[in-house]
């Protein structure tokens, strides 16, 4: 029997309905997923025999349910081998699947967030299809606690963003490094719990030294209130800025794909531009299997390569 009063949050719900689900109806691999772009991510898994670990990535366009989700499949499927759509497709040819079952879960805004699945090796009874009303309704029901989570969680960064005076840098009134750190952290454990995808982008002046040593350091904080006004211009109502050093400033794209990272990317320069500003902008998305702190790494690198190919463009043309 299931207890709906025992359920927390998402995680806990998915957790204890794939459980049930395989005490139910057997299967060896029950799993909770998210779609994002090409990337098919497991948040929970029940394994019993496949090699399936939570935050396991595979390729969406292989899987059986990005055909379920397009009709072109049942549901459930008892015998794997007899639809021709399945036996061949790409991960079959990975792993032994006898036996399907998919249903796609709603996000917010009724769009595709993932699906609750399960696979075995041995083909099931004719009879595995009465379930499916079972399976639905249940994958109705963490769908309702999905949508109420990530609310919540919007609403939990408007609370975050009311209460971080004591994170904000007086200059520009973005975050500090404290402020910035901490938010990562944050966000960071929703992107483990809910598969979000983010991005992140590091921006570094050209020039604030000069500035300063050749106009005052009026004029060089001057510039450093232009660039955080460009910047915040730039972004949306979610994404994360900061100000992480003197003359450079952090981004985080919340619910970023590759495409939003690289729109973030190009209005964050443009604005940069059309204000006169000179910056170096490096951007990385965030890997499901290395987390936020490892896109900031990059973010930062590459940054630099971004930095040394504008000294060296200046150089040539100066010579």
């Amino acid at each position: 029997m299931i207890e709906l009063t025992t359920f927390d949050d998402f995680e806990s719900a998915s957790r204890a309905t794939l459980a049930y689900l395989h005490q139910r109806l057997g299967f060896d691999l029950w799993m909770m997923t998210r779609v994002e772009g090409s990337d098919c991510l497991v948040l929970q898994a029940e394994s019993h025999g496949y090699d399936i670990e939570e935050g396991t990535v595979f390729r969406w366009g292989d899987s059986f349910c990005s055909q379920m989700v397009l009709g072109h499949g049942s549901r459930v499927v008892p015998h794997a081998k007899n639809v021709p759509l399945f036996s061949t497709s790409p991960i079959a040819k990975k792993v032994p699947i006898g036996a399907y079952i998919g249903v796609p879960l709603a996000s917010t805004d009724g769009s595709l967030f993932g699906t609750l699945c399960a696979i075995d090796p041995h083909p099931q009874e004719e009879s595995i299809r009465d379930e499916l009303p079972l399976i639905e309704f249940l994958a109705r029901l963490l769908g309702t606690i999905l949508i109420a989570d990530l609310k919540a969680a919007k609403q939990a960064r408007l609370l975050e963003r009311s209460q971080q005076a004591a994170r904000t840098d007086v200059l520009t009134g973005l975050l500090n490094r404290h402020g910035w750190e901490q938010s990562v952290a944050t966000e960071e454990a929703r992107a483990k719990r809910y598969g979000s995808p983010a991005c992140v982008l590091i921006v570094d002046l050209d020039g604030l030294k000069q500035t300063n040593d050749t106009k005052g350091h009026v004029h060089g904080d001057a510039l450093i209130r232009s660039a955080s006004n460009s910047i915040r211009s730039a972004l949306r109502e979610n994404d994360i800025v900061a100000r992480i050093g003197g003359d450079e400033f952090a981004i985080l794209g919340i619910e970023c794909d590759a495409e939003g990272c690289e729109a973030i990317f190009k209005n964050v320069t443009n604005a940069l531009l059309s204000n006169g500003i000179s910056a170096s902008v490096g951007k990385a998305l965030r890997d499901h299997r290395l987390g936020l702190f490892e896109a900031i790494a990059a973010a930062d690198r590459n940054m630099y390569v971004a930095k040394a190919k504008r000294r060296m463009r200046c150089s040539r043309k100066n010579f």
